[in-house]
């Protein structure tokens, strides 16, 4: 590992975060830090373990997809210099490297972070990476411009103490018009613009939906608001954080989504804890400077006159790739990407592309393509044929024949199935047998490697999800296929259903038989969806029942796409929960730094981050009594009620006389000094009387090891 990183180029935090990130990977591999909990924070730092033992994913947080050149070739040069030299764009808009060394990781962090990259909050559970349409700021149909509030409201939770330690992630995404093309309704928090008039004045506000969500229980997000003035977004997003931090499932990871605490509370519920939170909130009110974003066009240049080599692939690449922008006379250049895996060779090469004709503005996408903005008309032979020389000129953008698809079983501890090797046999099978739906946008395909939709397979007309059928003594490989979802035309939200599991070879065969069906009977211009639903599910389930039948399965569906042996079903364990299994002992020091954390907010000046570390140390380490007790912890207003019943009601803490009160007083009171500092005073004697009393324990022969289920709260 690199002991000596050049961290003089950055600011002071995010150095801070590689030296502590160095610090403790060395105390993890001394045996002074359990595997566990290292876990727990490597994941905050964007170090996530993949399905090959002794290596790590690396990802970095981009909101909303916005890479500048420098920073796609500095990329680049890292995942070349670190890893095997290949950029994986998820549907989160952020880029992955895999095979990386956690030793590596540090310097990793530290070279990225010279050109603005980030690592921090990458994973875990935090605040993710923050989503929006690739096409906000261009979109002919937007109200206004969402990009410098998705930079506002990444810039206000990074770090921020209220979501360093919840007991899941948050996804958040704002779309950049009604038709929802960043699929708001899917996501924890979603953000559509909207405006109305008062007084005869133009108002900005957001239409809010909260609590969605996919995996194997998919919600759709019910309205919050119609209509949120602007500067109450991050207010809102900050309250309900809190709430879903103290009142979220924790113990059981299946149940720890915001949607799930959304739909036990009711969303009115919800809503109402979330305003009695507002009262502990610093910024009540939160205007986001626009000027955070602004577009820069490109002086116009002029190139030779040059025809198109390949006629025919360029005809089609104009009517698929090719998105008017509402800027007029501009337009932007939508790029396929296979598997959503960049080379670091071709990146380069695409990042000279961009300084030669575009905007220094490349937008990931969800569906794990690229976008470049700001091209004249006049331009489009000499781009189309520089991207055609690198493989990027492949027609079909976010159409039929753009497969999204998760990693799978490349490289996700998780992944049941090789998602990424159908993608690429569904992507060459429609291109040769369906090329008149090369221009197809109205139906998606889209795969995930298991049900938890890393792919989004459940927002797809044509989804599937890895899966197996037994058929002893081996194991088939599978899909299970769900049609309907997705965004229909008039912005409608859908969530797709399942229809039948078919062994994984045989999707080729089913997606014919659907595609098949679609063109023989359904009426011209349908939209699938429609046409789905005017059928039925049991309908597609009788035309697909055959292909199910594995009593005459052949030897090579035992195989898995791009596998040589039969299949063997092999699922680890997913490090997003990030769980840990410790001592009492080691969960009070947790609550100490806590403390520690809020003296430094404190002489800082930062009086509502000091109040939160104060909570956490408060519920930390009555947490740890709980636990030594064995009443187990699923959430942090559960820890508040129990100790206060079986710790202060039964005297064996008898300094408190009412810990609910005592804790929650955080959210009473404007988070100004006198407060914050009488706040912090009582947690740190709180910290100090449980110590005192698990001392006591401890002469009596306690050492309580805490079991890895009941640590997450």
């Amino acid at each position: 590992m690199s002991q000596n990183l050049d961290l003089s180029k950055l600011t002071n935090e995010v150095a801070k975060d590689i030296i502590e990130l160095q610090q403790n990977i060395n105390l993890f591999k001394i045996g002074k830090m359990d595997e566990e909990r290292f876990k727990h924070y490597r994941l905050t730092r964007g170090v996530y373990g993949q399905r090959q033992k002794g290596v790590q994913m690396f990802r970095t947080k981009i909101p909303f997809g916005k890479l500048t050149a420098d920073q796609l070739i500095k990329l680049a040069d890292v995942s070349e210099k670190y890893t095997n030299g290949n950029l994986h764009l998820t549907t989160r808009q952020n880029i992955q490297m895999h095979y990386v060394k956690v030793e590596d990781s540090p310097a990793i962090w530290a070279e990225l972070s010279e050109s603005g990259v980030t690592a921090r909050e990458a994973c875990g559970n935090t605040v993710r990476n923050i989503t929006a349409s690739a096409h906000a700021g261009i979109d002919p149909e937007e109200a206004f411009d969402v990009s410098p509030y998705v930079q506002a409201t990444y810039e206000y939770f990074l770090r921020n103490p209220i979501c360093q330690d919840m007991g899941r992630k948050i996804k958040p995404a704002f779309s950049s018009s009604e038709q929802d093309t960043a699929f708001t309704f899917f996501h924890d928090f979603g953000f559509i613009p909207r405006v109305k008039k008062v007084e005869g004045k133009l108002i900005r506000g957001f239409k809010v939906v909260v609590g969605g969500g996919l995996g194997a229980q998919s919600i759709i997000a019910p309205t919050a608001f119609e209509f949120l003035e602007e500067d109450q977004i991050i207010p809102f997003m900050e309250a309900a954080i809190r709430v879903f931090d103290r009142h979220g499932e924790r113990e059981k990871r299946f149940k720890a989504r915001m949607k799930f605490l959304v739909k036990t509370l009711g969303l009115e519920a919800f809503l109402k804890l979330v305003e009695e939170e507002r009262a502990a909130i610093e910024n009540k009110s939160f205007f986001v400077d626009r000027s955070l974003h602004q577009d820069k066009i490109p002086a116009f240049k002029v190139f030779p006159n040059v025809e198109a080599k390949d006629a025919k692939k360029y005809d089609l690449w104009l009517k698929t790739n090719i998105y008017e922008q509402k800027q007029e006379g501009f337009y932007a250049v939508q790029i396929r990407v296979l598997k959503g895996d960049i080379d670091a060779k071709r990146a380069r090469a695409l990042a000279a592309i961009v300084k030669k004709y575009a905007a220094d503005d490349i937008r990931l996408t969800i569906n794990q393509g690229l976008m470049l903005k700001f091209i004249p008309k006049e331009y489009f032979s000499n781009i189309f044929n520089d991207l055609d020389a690198i493989g990027f000129a492949e027609p079909g953008f976010d159409t039929i024949a753009d497969v999204t698809s998760c990693p799978g079983t490349d490289t996700c501890a998780l992944g049941v199935t090789n998602s990424m090797g159908l993608a690429e046999q569904l992507e060459t099978f429609i291109k040769k047998e369906y090329p008149q739906f090369l221009d197809e946008r109205n139906i998606k395909m889209k795969i995930s490697g298991c049900m938890n939709a890393c792919g989004q397979h459940m927002i797809a007309n044509i989804g599937f999800h890895g899966s197996s059928i037994k058929k002893r003594p081996l194991v088939i490989p599978a899909m299970q296929i769900v049609l309907g979802g997705g965004v229909d035309p008039d912005g409608k939200a859908n969530i797709a259903e399942k229809v039948i599991k078919l062994p994984t070879k045989r999707i080729l065969i089913a997606v014919s038989l659907i595609l098949n069906d679609y063109e023989s009977n359904s009426e011209e211009g349908q939209y699938f969806n429609d046409y789905y639903r005017s059928k039925g599910k049991i309908y597609f389930y009788d035309l697909l029942k055959e292909l199910g039948n594995v009593e005459n399965i052949t030897a090579d569906e035992f195989k898995d796409w791009g596998q040589e042996e039969d299949y063997v079903q092999e699922i680890g364990v997913g490090e997003c929960a990030g769980a840990s299994l410790d001592v009492v002992g080691s969960i009070l020091n947790d609550a100490k730094n806590k403390i520690l954390l809020s003296s430094e907010c404190l002489l800082n000046e930062k009086w509502a981050d000091a109040i939160f570390h104060a909570y956490t140390g408060f519920v930390i380490s009555a947490k740890a009594l709980l636990l030594s007790a064995d009443v187990k912890c699923n959430t942090h207003i559960n820890i508040i009620n129990d100790f206060q019943k079986h710790f202060v009601e039964t005297k064996l803490i008898p300094q408190i006389e009412d810990f609910h009160a005592l804790v929650l007083q955080l959210n009473k009171y404007e988070p100004k000094h006198a407060f914050a500092s009488n706040y912090h005073n009582q947690a740190s004697v709180f910290v100090k009387l449980v110590s005192l009393y698990r001392e006591k324990d401890l002469k009596d022969g306690g050492d309580k090891e805490v079991i890895n289920s009941h640590y997450k709260a």
